[in-house]
């Protein structure tokens, strides 16, 4: 009875785990690395074929985003997944190899103009479409038998419509052993959604950490702070673009939009129009008004009960074609749009961005982690210029990110969700979390909880039933990502002495030259290093 970590060991995304037991072999999620390196660090390293079931904790491409090619690759087991899970990998997957197939013609437009080889999309639609006939819609607690020795239970992870922890119980030898997967985990007090369940039984426990080194905020009310941020982009004439993930976030951008509109918190742009511009949004958004009753909170369902929508409002308008995509950035009134993708790297919201980040009477509003290297970290930390589509855009636009908006559970409430447990776990697994972090939070569970809490590379194995490692795996990849970004922010710096010196340089030359706007010129130097000199 093993247990092997492929991915988002030490790092955020790309979360895979692989069980065997007995003569069963089974993955728990199939997820994408996301990042700036789509095309470098996509692999499927299991015998595709070999592999029986797939369970899936939610649709976030980081957690099901491999599944096509899985099946490109010849699996043809059985995937379970909750209801809502199965109904919107059913978009997510499908808009997933529109994105490789779009992506990988336009490069290859490039490359064929430089004289470089082809590159090959990772997955086509045929694969999605293929991998999606093989998924079994789940109930939420439930014990599912999925085999002789293999059984499973999806609770609420309060993470994402749909979302879910695993129990899985595995038997060999006539022993059982019990392995609890977190999946992404809830902050809670959602607006739209349930808080995440707690387990209170589990052998082994592989336990998320994106937020395992920080405490969130008392969550303020967003709806006043997001009618503030449009009250002052609309005052400038400007556009309020929100990067938010398809699923879960835009739909809860929504919910604080509509209160805008219904409370009143607006008066100056009562009428403001909103898009959502992504076909998957759109479908997304379609789903939730199906789930009511297995996933919205309570406080939501009073809403449906009273005949209000909680996530429409008069003037939200949706764009699905790419044809009305594009009449968005002619429109001569402010707007708020809401595109994908969460993190910029691809999809429309690269195009609006292109459209509104070098006008200063713009705001880029970030509502979501945004994994290093990516065009929406870079925006967050600072970035000057950035290329889209071939071309250097100055970065005049306000940029923000709203605070506490996190799908995702903080250090406090990951240790209460692992507090629950009646009796310790014979280990817990610290993975899903950037590199120090998981090294951290298995630190701090061990501190406070005295859990025997490790953080493992991808690679590891584990022997369940003897509680061993078998195989140590490789810190080489890790290793070699942290200097690909330690070279980047290297590069940076150096940029920014260069920007420095030149600046001195032009200052030295202004010496004793009258000029009006030499003070404008320092009141905006100050203010700069006002702002970063924290």
């Amino acid at each position: 009875m093993l247990l092997e970590f492929l991915g988002a060991a030490h790092e955020v995304t790309g979360s895979c785990h692989f069980l065997q037991c007995q003569d069963k072999r089974i993955l728990v999620d199939c997820g994408m690395e996301q990042g700036p390196d789509l095309y470098v660090n996509q692999e499927i390293p299991v015998n595709a074929s070999n592999i029986d079931y797939v369970f899936v904790t939610h649709a976030h491409i980081d957690h099901s985003g491999l599944l096509p090619l899985l099946y490109s690759h010849g699996f043809r087991g059985q995937i379970f997944a909750t209801t809502a899970t199965s109904e919107l990998c059913n978009i997510m997957l499908k808009d997933s190899a529109h994105i490789q197939m779009f992506e990988a013609e336009w490069r290859n437009r490039k490359a064929r103009r430089a004289g470089l080889p082809e590159v090959v999309p990772l997955y086509d639609m045929d694969d999605a479409q293929g991998v999606l006939e093989h998924f079994v819609a789940c109930d939420y607690n439930k014990i599912i038998e999925i085999c002789d020795g293999v059984k499973i239970r999806f609770v609420d992870a309060g993470h994402l419509l749909g979302s879910s922890s695993i129990e899985v119980w595995l038997t060999e030898e006539d022993k059982t052993v019990k392995i609890v997967f977190s999946g992404d985990i809830g902050h809670g007090n959602k607006p739209l959604i349930k808080n995440p369940q707690f387990i209170d039984e589990a052998d082994y426990v592989l336990i998320e950490s994106t937020y395992g080194d920080r405490i969130h905020a008392d969550p303020p009310d967003y709806a006043p702070e997001l009618a503030a941020v449009i009250k002052r982009t609309f005052a400038r004439g400007g556009n309020l673009v929100i990067p938010a993930f398809s699923v879960g976030r835009t739909q809860e951008m929504l919910y604080h939009l509509r209160r805008i509109k219904t409370e009143h918190l607006l008066p100056e742009f009562e009428d403001f129009e909103a898009y959502i511009d992504s076909p998957l949004a759109v479908e997304a958004t379609n789903i939730f008004h199906k789930s009511v009753e297995d996933c919205f909170s309570d406080e939501a369902k009073k809403l449906v009960e009273q005949g209000i929508n909680p996530i429409g409002f008069p003037g939200l308008k949706t764009s699905v074609t790419s044809d009305e995509s594009k009449m968005i950035n002619f429109s001569k009134k402010p707007l708020v749009i809401i595109s994908a993708s969460g993190m910029c790297e691809a999809g429309r919201i690269r195009h609006h961005l292109k459209h509104n980040l070098w006008r200063p009477e713009s705001t880029i509003l970030f509502v979501g982690y945004q994994v290093p290297g990516t065009l929406g970290h870079a925006l967050l930390n600072g970035a000057k210029e950035v290329k889209l589509f071939g071309e250097n855009i100055q970065v005049h636009a306000e940029i923000l990110n709203l605070p506490g908006i996190s799908g995702h559970a903080d250090r406090d409430m990951l240790t209460k969700w692992a507090s629950a447990f009646k009796n310790p776990p014979k280990r817990v697994f610290v993975v899903h979390g950037e590199d120090k972090v998981c090294d951290e939070f298995a630190e701090h569970l061990h501190t406070e909880l005295g859990y025997q809490a490790v953080a493992p590379y991808s690679g590891d194995t584990y022997d369940l039933l003897e509680n061993v490692c078998v195989h140590e795996g490789t810190r080489e990849l890790v290793e070699k990502k942290k200097d690909k970004l330690a070279k980047a922010s290297s590069n940076v710096f150096a940029r920014l002495l260069a920007a420095g010196q030149r600046l001195l340089s032009v200052i030295q030359k202004n010496e004793g030259i009258p000029n009006k706007d030499l003070a404008k010129f320092a009141d905006q130097i100050n203010s700069l290093a006002d702002k970063w000199d924290r």
